[in-house]
């Protein structure tokens, strides 16, 4: 019921880009990415997940975060690009499924959970879009809302290069760039002062500014399979040393470090 759910929310969507109601088509795309992340968690502490739930979950995330978020980016800006723009809408969807279906075959055949998703997860990308909707209808539209000076003035500049955001977003799908996937990470339980001072910062960001916390979130994310990326190059380009291991009969061992990183 919770994934039929997200799927309705992906529908309505999509019918509210058409009719042009970005705040309806937005906000639909957000909740139903809060849908996403409980269906799966509420199946396995029913015990009833199975193999037609992770079908049907696909599909419905290809509705809600592949088909809706390019209608809507099309409706919005894309169309007056001609061509160009449907070929980016385009682009965006079936990069969309490609992240779905190879995410659906490596779950069926990696029994073993890793921490991580390879490629921006389709829920991430569809939400960076909604997320902006939402700042660029209280811009345009010129609404009473709490924001953050210096993120409202990015909009313009973001509106802009919207068609170069989408392509990037469904290159990013599909690339083997590493995003955490917070599986191995409770929620509930917070172990250190550190992050308990996050999450009581976070939760303060999203009831003062929660249009702008909620879009600074998704970049943040976005952006840390880039810099993740970046990192692990690094770390490979520097220089391998040797380690030097005193023992009591005063031989030493030589011992390479290897794959540092």
């Amino acid at each position: 019921m919770l994934t039929a759910a997200n799927m309705a929310l992906g529908f309505y969507s999509i019918t509210a880009s058409i009719k042009e109601n970005w705040y309806a088509a937005a906000w639909c795309t957000l909740a139903a990415i809060l849908i996403d992340i409980f269906d799966g968690r509420v199946a396995r502490w029913t015990k009833t997940t199975s193999k037609f739930g992770v079908e049907f979950d696909s599909f419905s995330d290809w509705v809600s975060f592949g088909i809706a978020p390019a209608v809507m980016m099309y409706m919005l800006v894309l169309k007056d690009h001609g061509r160009i723009g449907f070929a980016i809408a385009l682009l965006y969807v079936i990069c969309g499924a490609l992240r779905l279906a190879r995410f659906n075959i490596k779950s069926l055949f990696d029994k073993d959970q890793t921490p991580y998703f390879i490629g921006l997860p389709i829920p991430a990308a569809g939400g960076i879009l909604a997320s902006f909707v939402v700042l660029y209808d209280i811009w345009a539209e010129g609404k009473k809302a709490r924001t953050i000076k210096l993120v409202m003035s990015q909009v313009p500049a973001f509106f802009h290069l919207l068609p170069a955001i989408v392509f990037v977003l469904s290159i990013l799908m599909i690339s083997e760039l590493r995003y955490s996937s917070f599986k191995k990470s409770n929620m509930l339980k917070v172990r250190t002062l550190r992050t308990f001072l996050i999450t009581i910062l976070v939760c303060l960001m999203i009831y003062i500014y929660p249009q702008n916390t909620i879009f600074i979130l998704f970049v943040s994310y976005i952006c840390s399979g880039v810099i993740e990326y970046f990192w692990r190059i690094s770390l490979k380009r520097q220089p391998k040393r040797d380690l030097e291991i005193e023992v009591p009969n005063g031989k030493s061992w030589e011992i390479k470090r290897k794959n540092l990183g």
